[in-house]
């Protein structure tokens, strides 16, 4: 099966779960407001019911507090009564004493006698005082409206303010009751909002899969290529060499390459007379369909896999200029052979470079893997020697050789290079299995004419396109197959360890393109 065919396929079926899972989100989506109808009808007859109780409540106080009233009152008064019939058999009895002593007592003086009759005229004075104090306090009593003293009054007067207390308190009550409950409901909702968004977030799947990583990947130069042609059809009136000139512009912006897109121009010229093709979207198939093609034509017996050794340690060399990641790059191919099961030794041979041989030992340690170093401006050959010497006498499986970064141009270290080669030759007759050129997706061209130069210069048997998830020049896989002919072997879609993929020319294709052609 071709690659368009692959794509094609897997466009239908993308386009065939993206509609169930539309449909699931939408029967999802009514059910959640049903149920959310549902609570709130809930809540709201719970708040009646609670408004009910409440005024329940406030009216039995009420009717509680004015018995009490009532009671108090009339205690009040009856106690006033009892008080001034005291007072007046006080004074009745203090008048009949004085006067029944002085009639019985016939042998006291007459001064006692005078004596006797002046204090009992100044105590039934001042009986007659409090009498008529008493008389004028009953008047007002029996002139008044409530039958009580003003101390019954004052405490009738106290008690409706209790009552209407009580009634602000219970209302006041009610009041925060349902303003607790309302701000309990909010908090639930805020919290349970909060838990939702955690949980949607430490629900979200991990991107594991190949074809996720690179469509997560790809996404940018996807998203360009889309804006680059949906830019060239906008102002599409008709098929002619101005708008084939447009064309071979915008093919060449994207980073597929001078040679592909006068392929493209050429044959989209034929599709269109055969095909008669007129509409915008016409057009766009064709061009992506052509892409696809014409890539898979130019990978017919490639090997995008790695050439291990069928016995003793297989040897990997990485090149490339500084500043690409080829330390970085050996670092997390290392791991992903160390997961594999695989008994991995690095070569620190970049000697060169300030701080290279730490960088790979700090690798070495994160992936547990042994490492064979020198201090720096050392001969890098021998480091090379030394780690063959470590690998067959220890049985090693790969060995990765990290070298200076140079440039195409410098002879010393191209030459420097070349004996590198040789006295791994000398010592492993097969090796190095591998010459990796590693490149930066992010240099768009620069990055193709690196490789033209490497390949000139150095025997390159494949390419590591780093950095692919952050930039939007992943056409340069295209113009790399194309024009050189170079196998690419693995490509850098994220900044995880694990993020460096073998590369895969189908999820690449349908990566890149997905959603730009119509496949009904």
């Amino acid at each position: 099966m071709g690659l368009f065919d692959f794509f094609k396929r897997r466009s239908k079926e993308a386009k065939s779960k993206q509609t169930s899972e539309q449909k699931t989100a939408e029967s999802t989506a009514e059910n959640a407001t049903a149920s959310a109808e549902e609570q709130a009808t809930k809540r709201n007859d719970s708040d009646q019911q609670s408004d009910n109780q409440a005024e329940v409540t406030t009216s039995e106080a009420v009717a509680t507090q004015r018995p009490v009233e009532s009671s108090e009152s009339a205690d009040l008064g009856t106690t006033e009564e009892t008080e001034k019939k005291e007072r007046s058999e006080v004074s009745e009895t203090q008048i009949e004493e004085p006067a029944a002593n002085t009639q019985s007592d016939d042998s006291n003086t007459a001064q006692q006698a005078a004596e006797m009759a002046q204090n009992a005229a100044q105590q039934a004075a001042e009986l007659a005082k409090s009498a008529a104090a008493a008389a004028n306090a009953a008047s007002e009593t029996v002139s008044s409206e409530a039958p009580v003293s003003e101390s019954s009054q004052e405490v009738a007067i106290q008690s409706e303010e209790s009552a209407v207390q009580t009634d602000e308190t219970v209302s006041a009550g009610v009041t925060n009751t349902q303003s607790e409950s309302s701000d309990d409901a909010s908090n639930t909702q805020t919290v349970a909002v909060s838990d939702n968004k955690s949980a949607a977030a430490n629900e979200a799947p991990e991107v594991t899969t190949d074809a996720e990583r690179y469509d997560k990947g790809l996404e940018k130069s996807r998203l360009t290529f889309g804006q680059r042609l949906n830019h060239l059809l906008a102002n599409f009136r008709s098929v002619d060499e101005s708008f084939f000139d447009d064309l071979e512009e915008t093919l060449i912006g994207a980073d597929v390459g001078f040679d592909m897109a006068m392929q493209i121009s050429d044959q989209l010229r034929e599709e269109v007379k055969l095909k008669n093709v007129k509409k915008s979207k016409d057009v766009q198939n064709v061009v992506v369909e052509k892409l696809i093609e014409l890539y898979d034509q130019a990978g017919t017996n490639e090997q995008n896999g790695l050439n291990l050794a069928k016995q003793g340690p297989t040897v990997i060399l990485f090149v490339g200029v500084n500043g690409v990641g080829k330390t970085t790059t050996i670092g997390k191919m290392a791991n992903l052979f160390k997961q594999q099961g695989k008994k991995v030794l690095m070569a620190a041979a970049d000697t060169f470079r300030a701080g290279a041989i730490e960088q790979l030992n700090v690798w070495a340690q994160r992936d547990g893997v042994d490492i064979v170093k020198r201090p720096e401006k050392s001969d890098p050959s021998s480091v090379v020697y030394d780690a063959l010497q470590k690998a067959k006498s220890e049985n090693y499986d790969i060995l990765f050789v990290d070298t200076a970064g140079r440039l195409q141009n410098k002879a010393n270290l191209m030459n420097e290079l070349a004996k590198m080669k040789r006295v791994i030759s000398r010592e492993i007759p097969d090796a190095p299995q591998e010459v990796l050129l590693v490149l930066d997706a992010t240099t768009g061209q620069n990055a193709l004419n690196q490789a033209k130069l490497f390949k000139e210069t150095t025997d390159v048997t494949g390419i590591v396109l780093t950095k692919l998830d952050g930039t939007a020049r992943g056409g340069i896989v295209l113009a790399i197959r194309n024009e050189l002919h170079l196998p690419v072997k693995y490509v850098g879609l994220g900044e995880k360890v694990d993020d460096l993929r073998p590369f895969e020319p189908d999820e690449f294709v349908y990566g890149l393109f997905k959603g730009l052609i119509d496949v009904d």
